[in-house]
């Protein structure tokens, strides 16, 4: 496992953005390496708690290995959006919520997982490489006008 090196861009803003409190509940809806969440744990005391999701079975792993042993620190693989349907008991009550949207850089870093720019490598691009089709699959199965629109309307 690649567990990589990540550093969240505008740390100390989007902490300082949750107001954390030393007993608070919070949640780190896309916790990628843990950066935001170490954070987190770091202002909490004994009574704070810190719940962190990812859809990245990688990721998932990468925060057990790091965090796991801190009674304080529970993570899901799931995606946030997923969240009404995991038995999370603090899910009604969270302080604060945080939310670093978009491909972290250990992902971007392993060619196998298709979003590299920079290193060739299978076309991919699944933030949960377990679930659902590749892009490799997808652009076997797409028509070529509705590959246009979608790079029309999504593409940047």
């Amino acid at each position: 496992m690649a567990t990589g090196e990540h550093h969240p861009v505008l740390f100390e803003e989007a902490l300082g953005a949750l107001n954390i409190q030393a007993d608070g509940c919070y949640l780190d809806a896309t916790f990628g390496r843990g950066g935001h969440s170490a954070g987190i744990l770091a202002r909490l005391g004994s009574r704070g708690r810190l719940v962190a999701l990812d859809q990245d079975p990688e990721a998932v792993a990468a925060a057990r290995e790091r965090f796991g042993a801190d009674e304080r620190f529970a993570i899901w693989q799931a995606n946030f959006a997923d969240i009404d349907r995991l038995p999370i008991p603090e899910a009604d009550r969270f302080d604060g919520v945080l939310m670093d949207l978009g491909v972290s850089s250990p992902q971007l870093d392993q060619p196998g997982r298709g979003f590299s720019f920079r290193a060739d490598g299978p076309l991919d691009m699944r933030m949960d490489t377990t679930r659902g089709e590749t892009a490799a699959e997808y652009l076997r199965r797409v028509s070529e006008s509705e590959l246009k629109r979608i790079l029309k309307v999504y593409g940047e």
